[in-house]
């Protein structure tokens, strides 16, 4: 059901803080915190890290990006939607899906992968160095003599690969609708 009139002050302020947020959440989570992370702390202890801050995050985008798409879909209504309102309307809905998947499918997945792969590389005793270019030999030594580490790596990056994709899809949607936002604002 659409809403009539123009938004109030409240609403808009409201819907510009969760765009924001939500983008700025997404930049820190994908291009500062990991980096980090994996330079300072072991491999195992990074992906113990990542395992509870991703599915807050994941959670988080979705809940985001369904708000902004609540609040833009109460305001526009489908039948009187412009191009460029229907685009923004896409950008929205698409974060919504993508990050539902990344919170529903692809983060569990890589979870259980990785903490099936850490097992198997305790038992070797990896997954104590700092930094993801350590032990390189070791490890491809794993992958070579063990076909279940293998299967487990290969599950691994798929399911992260497209987790990542999803995410930095999620990144671009967020960053083009606040770029969309910031120039339909009647001033500064």
């Amino acid at each position: 059901m659409a809403t009539e009139g123009e938004p109030t002050d409240l609403v808009k302020i409201t819907h510009l803080l969760i765009l924001a947020g939500s983008w700025g959440m997404q930049l820190w989570v994908t291009f500062v915190s990991g980096f980090v992370l994996a330079a300072g702390v072991s491999r195992h202890t990074f992906g113990l890290v990542q395992s509870k801050l991703f599915p807050f995050y994941f959670y988080g985008v979705l809940v985001s990006s369904f708000l902004n798409l609540a609040v833009y879909a109460a305001y526009h209504p489908r039948e009187l939607l412009d191009t460029h309102e229907a685009v923004q309307m896409a950008l929205f809905f698409s974060c919504v899906l993508l990050a539902g998947l990344n919170a529903q499918w692809f983060s569990p997945t890589v979870t259980e992968a990785m903490f099936l792969m850490q097992e198997v590389e305790r038992e070797h005793g990896l997954g104590g160095e700092v930094g993801v270019r350590t032990s390189k030999e070791a490890y491809s030594k794993l992958r070579e003599q063990d076909p279940k580490y293998k299967s487990l790596r290969g599950t691994f990056y798929r399911y992260h690969g497209l987790s990542s994709l999803c995410n930095l899809l999620c990144v671009v949607c967020t960053g083009a609708s606040l770029v969309y936002t910031a120039l339909n604002l009647r001033t500064v």
